[in-house]
Formats: structure tokens, C-alpha cells, sequence
């Protein structure tokens, strides 16, 4: 039987609309970006593949509410949960699983119904607690007014050796241009900020280490050679240069160098740091491919990536959180976690122009451990809703994502614009409508036998491997999913930096004790040949078991990639299991301005690829002439052709599959 996504799906608009989601993905479905994730696909494609599997008609509109209530929607790599939020949302019942625990974690805070004044009452409960015991170690004085005021964040510098002599490295001395041009830069010798043209008082004269800029290529006359000081830990190695604040009496940013009182509050937190009960064989270094980005630099527990005031900030979080319900402390739990992000001295320093948002480059900006020489501490007490902060991050992780659960919206382009008219909220130059009668949510359920025609909208969470689903053959209509990328992301691996955390934050809420060697998003934490093909291809025929066999079930993934290796991984996995291909679409998917891949020759686009079991598939599909390497767009739907021929050569063996996409892809 013919389903319409065989045969339709509407990549015009499709384009149009990821167009503009890709760019700020996180506004068009806040209440699914709760805990940070990597590698999300834009919801919108995932909403029109699943209005594709509608059977009514009229319901297939992409801003037609509803569609799937009494279908079971499967995803069993479901990371960032993009599935489970669209598919829900449809009246489907839907099972999420994943080895992780961040993405069930998250899923499970972000799909089950909770009070939102009980969370604005137990979140201000806990921020003023929590302020209580940190903001004393985050004040200072304006260097203007001489009012007491909070530190929004610190900038410091990292201490090097140049030419023998100790040096402090910093990516620019200059720390802000304003608007009219004028500039707030440090003295480059004793390290006293300075405005504008004004002449330091130390004329050059200081027994500082002098400050130099990133790329300096000569020091003292000399060529600038280099040494880094491993011997101390990592958080050591940075030194305080300028504290950045608001004063109450004065408009706009202040700067200022570290009096006494601020660098005796630094020390003070110090003192305090060997105090804490973190012991640095709990926050061990994971070994992956990404981690050992860190071991070269001999940082051996993730403990030396925080500062001492924001170990005091974990510490105390870990402390208050207990009293608070399950659900009321998974949301706080995982909003203290993804908060690392912005408060770590891994955080580097992008306010150097006003008209950037927000001053922080957050830690995993390059979706890599990378290394700043103007590091930046935030304040994550700081009482404004400013870049990183819990005030900002409450706001827009939960309060807005928990609005738009409620009364979701959709993005109105193209076409539709003159169709909807009446219904918009017209607050932006693309304007926005609520789907009524849909709500991003459900219940939770302990079993798919649960999942009846009498209830819609409920989910199941399956921690585990997806090679072994606890799922009976055959429970499932319809398998979506966006696979891992092959073998270029390290989602497991990186997820460590906040596992450590979320391990204490939230000991009883997830099996922390698993093993990540069963991920098929970072299998091979050595540099041995991948086991992606081999832990795709055990997914992939538990896909087959669990979907529905009377000719309707299909299972539909994304994926792109440059290496044929993926490709054949996948061609390998999709037979093995006894998929055939249906159907094959390309769409926009990639924001080409996103630091992890300017520059780069990046995929903008995702074959969307619908498959079925290879007995209810008569389609037959022509070898491509050529694989078009030039068009992310062509690229993408040439290679899904070639996939499909390729699941039809019965008769190649499996060391043949490689290389016929090795010639395809040369």
C-alpha cells in the first residue's frame, strides 16, 4: 500500500521554511532545547515528513493541527528528540530511545505537563538560595560612581612563556569598541584598562608580565617562540584582567582592572575550592576522540575546566536541589547543566564589538574542546537576563519553552501567507501562527501496551541500546530518525563534559553506569576502524522487528555526508535488515554562517530517505550517470538514487559495497 510520503513531499517549501529555521533553530521550538544537544535537525522538515504520514487529507497541511492520533511514531537514536516533539504534537503516541541519558532526560522533562507556576515558585526558590550563597563572591565596586554592583563576568588572560620570559596571551587587547568608535582597550604593560586615546600612567614602566595579543609573531626584538605552562592546573593558568559590570548610576558596560578587594574575593574562593566534596577520580577525563584534546594540556578531571567560584556554583546547586519534587528538579537539574556551557573557562570572549548579541562564545561553539586566550567567567547568579546566565537561560530554556508547548507556532511563508491572513501574529517581518488544538506534551506511559486508541499523545522513554529494544515485534507504524554522523561528531564523547555533573546534580534520575562503547555516536573512542556499520546494522534490524509488517510500516531517517564510507556503512546496515528504498528527497538543513562549519566545504542540505521492508517494494531503481559533488542539494539526492540502486544488487558482496561508492563518490 501506498502511503503520500512515497511519493510526495513539497521540497519548495520544505527549503523555505528550514531556510529560516536553521539560522535560530532554538526559536521556532524552544521547549525542545531545554538541555544542550548537538546536531539538530530542523523541526519543520520532521513536521512535513510526519504530516506525510497523515491519512486524512486534510489534515496533511503542514499548519493543519493534528493527523496521527492511534499511530505509534518510533525513534531509536532519538538524541536532541526533534521526532517525539513533532510527532506529539500530531496526537501520536511516540517511544524515544537512547543510550544517553542527557537526551531521555531531557525528553522526559520537556514532554510531561507541569505547572508553570510551580516552576516560576520552585526556580525563584532556588535561584534565591542559590544567589544567597554566590553573588558575595561576584561583587564589586564601579571604578566611576564607587557603588557596589555585581560582576557580570570576568575576562582573563592565559599565562605563557614567550622567549623564556613569563608573557600573558590575550585574543585582542582591545575590549570593546563602542559605537561612536571610541575604544576600551588594556594597557599592553601593566594591564590598567584603558578609554579611548587616553595615555596610560605607567608610560610603559611595569613589572607585570607584558600582555600579547594571539598571532604575535616576534616579542622583544626577537622571533616569539612559545612554551605553555602544564605544571599547574588548568584553571590556574588563567589570570584575571578586567571585571565587566553595569552600575546602577551609570548607562551602558563598565570595565575595570581588579582592585584588591575583587582579586581577594578570586583568592577567597580559592581557599575554598579544596573544601568542596568533588573528588578528581569521579570527574576523570573520558577517553574519546574529542577528550584527548584535553590530555595533551595534562588536564586530567573535568573539575580544572571550572574556576573556584564556579565549583561553589555546582556545589551549592547539587545541595538545594534535593528538596525540591522529581519533576520540579529534573527541569532545575538539567537548566543548572546545560548552564556549564556558559560557565565554564572554556568560554571564550566575542564582546569586543556592541553590536554583537551577548558576549560569550559558549564552550562547544566549534563542537570541540577548544581553548580561548581571552577567556571568560560569567556570573550564572548575575541578576539581569544576560548571555548564559540562569536568570537568561530560565527564560528562554523553560518559561518560553514551556508557553510555546502549550500554544505552539509555526513560521507562515510563501503561499500560505494569503491562505491564513486572519490568523496571524504578525511580530516579526515573518510572521508567525498558532496551530490550535495541538500541545507539545503527553504522558508518560511504562509500556507500549499502554499506548491505546482511547488516549493520545503519550510517550515511552527507553534508556538503552536500540540494538535490543524492549519493544514486541511488529508494535510500531512508523520509524523517524536522524542517525549519528557517521564518524564525525563525538556527541558521547563531548556529553561527558555534562554527564559528570548530571551524575551528582541528578544521581537518581538515569542509569549513569552504561556503557558508551554500545553508542553508535561515538563507538570508537581509539583511532581503530569504526564500529558504526556494525552498530547501525544491529538498530537497523530492530527496526525491522518492531515495525509494523502489513505493507504500511516505513522507516524514514536524514542523513548526508561527503564519505563514501557512511554511505556504505548505511548500504550494509539497511540490507542486512531487508530495507529497500521507496523514495528519496533533499532539504535544506545546514546554517552555513555556524562557527563548526564556516569555512568549511559543509553539506547544507539532508536526504530525507523512506524505506520499507524489501517485500512491499516495487520500485526500481537506475544506477545515477554521476553523483553531482558541486550542489549540496543535488549531491544529497544523487547519492539517496545511488543508495537505492545499491539495496537492489543482491548479487555484490559486501566487500564490494565500499567500493562501488568509493568509484561513485571519487
Amino acid at each position: 500500500m501506498k502511503i503520500p510520503l512515497d511519493t510526495e513531499f513539497d521540497t519548495d517549501f520544505a527549503n523555505q521554511i528550514a531556510q529560516l529555521e536553521a539560522y535560530n533553530k532554538h526559536h521556532y521550538r524552544p521547549n525542545s532545547y531545554l538541555h544542550k544537544w548537538w546536531a539538530r535537525r530542523c523541526g519543520s522538515t520532521f513536521r512535513l515528513i510526519l504530516k506525510q504520514l497523515v491519512e486524512a487529507e486534510a489534515q496533511r497541511d503542514y499548519y493543519a493541527p493534528g493527523g496521527l492520533a492511534g499511530k505509534i511514531i518510533l525513534d531509536p537514536m532519538m538524541g536532541g528528540g526533534t521526532t517525539l516533539h513533532e510527532a506529539i504534537r500530531l496526537g501520536a503516541h511516540v517511544i524515544g530511545a537512547d543510550l544517553e541519558p542527557i537526551p531521555v532526560l531531557q525528553a522526559r522533562a520537556t514532554l510531561t505537563p507541569v505547572s508553570m507556576v510551580d516552576l516560576e515558585r520552585a526556580y525563584k526558590q532556588f535561584y534565591t538560595a542559590l544567589r544567597k550563597e554566590i553573588a558575595p563572591f561576584f561583587q564589586t565596586k564601579c571604578p566611576e560612581s564607587g557603588v557596589e554592583t555585581a560582576v557580570n563576568y570576568t575576562l582573563y588572560g592565559v599565562q605563557r612563556k614567550c622567549n623564556g620570559r613569563s608573557v600573558i596571551m590575550v585574543d585582542s587587547l582591545v575590549l570593546r569598541v563602542e559605537s561612536d568608535g571610541s575604544t576600551i582597550q588594556l594597557c599592553s604593560h601593566c594591564h590598567a584598562v584603558l578609554v579611548d586615546t587616553a595615555v596610560c600612567p605607567c608610560h610603559g614602566s611595569s613589572d607585570k608580565p607584558p600582555l600579547l595579543e594571539k598571532g604575535a609573531k616576534t616579542f622583544a626584538g626577537q622571533p616569539a617562540e612559545f612554551e605553555d605552562d602544564y605544571s599547574i592546573p588548568h584553571y590556574q593558568r588563567y589570570v584575571p584582567l578586567a571585571l565587566v559590570l553595569r552600575c546602577p548610576r551609570q548607562k551602558g558596560l563598565r570595565f575595570k582592572a581588579p582592585d584588591a578587594h575583587d582579586l581577594a574575593l578570586l583568592a577567597q574562593a580559592d581557599e575554598l575550592r579544596p573544601t568542596l566534596p568533588f573528588h578528581p577520580a569521579d570527574f576523570a577525563i573520558e577517553v574519546g576522540r574529542k577528550s584527548r584534546q584535553l590530555t595533551p594540556r595534562e588536564i586530567e578531571n573535568y573539575l580544572d575546566l571550572f574556576s573556584s567560584r564556579q565549583l561553589l556554583y555546582l556545589h551549592h546547586a547539587i545541595q538545594l536541589l534535593p528538596r525540591f519534587a522529581p519533576e520540579i528538579r529534573l527541569n532545575l537539574g538539567l537548566l543548572v547543566s546545560t548552564s556549564l556551557e556558559f560557565n565554564s573557562m572554556l568560554c571564550g570572549y566575542k564582546g569586543k564589538n556592541k553590536r554583537r548579541a551577548g558576549a560569550i562564545r559558549h564552550t562547544f561553539s566549534h563542537h570541540a574542546y577548544s581553548f580561548p586566550y581571552t577567556a571568560l567567567e560569567n556570573n550564572p547568579v548575575y541578576p539581569r537576563k544576560a548571555s548564559g546566565t540562569l536568570q537568561k537561560l530560565f527564560q528562554s530554556r523553560v518559561r518560553n519553552g514551556r508557553l510555546w508547548a502549550q500554544k505552539p507556532r509555526e513560521r507562515v511563508v510563501g503561499k500560505q501567507l494569503s491562505v491564513i491572513g486572519n490568523q496571524l501574529s504578525v511580530r516579526s517581518k515573518i510572521p508567525f501562527v498558532e496551530i490550535l488544538g495541538e500541545e507539545d506534551g503527553g504522558i508518560e506511559v511504562n509500556d507500549v501496551g499502554q499506548m491505546t486508541a482511547e488516549r493520545d499523545s503519550t510517550f515511552l522513554l527507553l534508556q538503552g541500546s536500540s540494538t535490543a529494544l524492549d519493544l514486541p515485534d511488529g508494535s510500531v507504524d512508523f520509524i523517524v530518525t536522524d542517525p549519528p554522523y557517521f564518524d564525525s561528531v563525538q556527541y558521547s564523547d563531548l556529553a561527558a563534559f555534562f554527564r559528570v555533573w548530571l551524575r551528582h546534580l541528578l544521581p537518581q534520575a538515569a542509569n549513569w553506569a552504561y556503557d558508551t562503547q554500545e553508542s553508535a555516536v561515538d563507538p570508537h573512542q581509539l583511532d581503530s576502524e569504526s564500529r558504526y556499520a556494525e552498530l547501525m546494522s544491529g538498530i537497523f534490524a530492530e527496526c525491522r522487528r518492531v515495525l509494523k509488517d502489513d505493507g504500511n510500516g516505513r522507516f524514514i531517517f536524514t542523513f548526508h555526508h561527503w564519505n563514501p564510507k557512511g554511505w556504505a556503512a548505511l548500504t550494509l546496515a539497511l540490507r542486512q535488515a531487508g530495507f529497500a528504498l521507496v523514495n528519496r528527497y533533499a532539504v535544506y538543513s545546514e546554517n552555513p554562517i555556524s562557527v563548526h562549519i564556516s569555512g568549511m566545504k559543509a553539506l547544507l542540505h539532508d536526504a530525507i530517505l523512506v524505506f520499507a521492508p524489501k517485500d512491499a517494494v516495487d520500485v526500481v531503481w537506475e544506477r545515477p550517470s554521476q553523483i553531482n559533488q558541486t550542489d549540496s542539494e543535488q549531491f544529497c539526492y544523487d547519492c539517496g538514487t545511488f543508495l537505492g540502486w545499491m539495496l537492489q544488487q543482491d548479487g555484490v558482496e559486501e566487500t564490494a559495497v565500499l567500493d562501488l561508492w568509493q568509484e561513485a563518490l571519487l
